[in-house]
């Protein structure tokens, strides 16, 4: 038994079917999670040294880094019973989406930068600090994470096997108990 399995099992009915019912919801925030401190380490990572004068540019690097990962986890883990796509059209397709992701990603620390002047010398460094990580780690994420949710389900994962299965239907089966 695998340890999700066996921590489900200890958890009372109604909580299970709940969470067995957004299971694909579940992955994908989980998806999400890892990502994030991806995204953080590399964002600050670069911020913090080779790229100072270049927040937003850290940020889009970090964020890319962030999504090549996010691809591979969510083709093979949270949306892998999902299908229909060649792997090149469902990466395309992916990628596409996830450029639009980090433009959204990348908006509020730019806005929070550029037009709100959230930085030195026009403001403390523990307040340029706070702004780029609310604007750019928090409202950002929110913002990229929601669009992304809705455009993978829609677009890069259907539930309509429009272009045939990816994997046999018995491994899916398999996939999905």
């Amino acid at each position: 038994m695998s340890v999700p399995d066996h921590v489900l099992a200890r958890l009372p009915r109604a909580l299970q079917a709940l969470l067995l019912r957004h299971r694909e919801l579940l992955k994908f925030g989980t998806v999400g999670a890892i990502t994030f401190f991806i995204d953080t380490g590399i964002f600050y990572a670069l911020k913090l040294t080779v790229l100072s004068p270049k927040p937003v540019t850290s940020k889009v690097i970090a964020v890319l880094v962030a999504t090549l990962v996010s691809y591979v986890l969510n083709r093979d883990w949270s949306f892998r019973t999902r299908g229909g796509r060649r792997r090149h059209h469902e990466a395309t397709l992916y990628f596409l989406i996830s450029g639009i992701g980090v433009a959204l990603y990348s908006a509020p620390l730019w806005v929070s930068r550029y037009l709100l002047h959230l930085q030195t010398p026009h403001t403390s460094r523990l307040v340029e600090e706070l702004a780029d990580f609310t604007s750019g780690q928090i409202i950002g994420l929110l913002l990229g994470m929601a669009f992304r949710w809705w455009a993978f389900r829609r677009w890069v994962f259907p539930t309509d096997q429009q272009e045939g299965p990816v994997d046999p239907p018995s491994r899916r089966r398999a996939l999905v108990s």
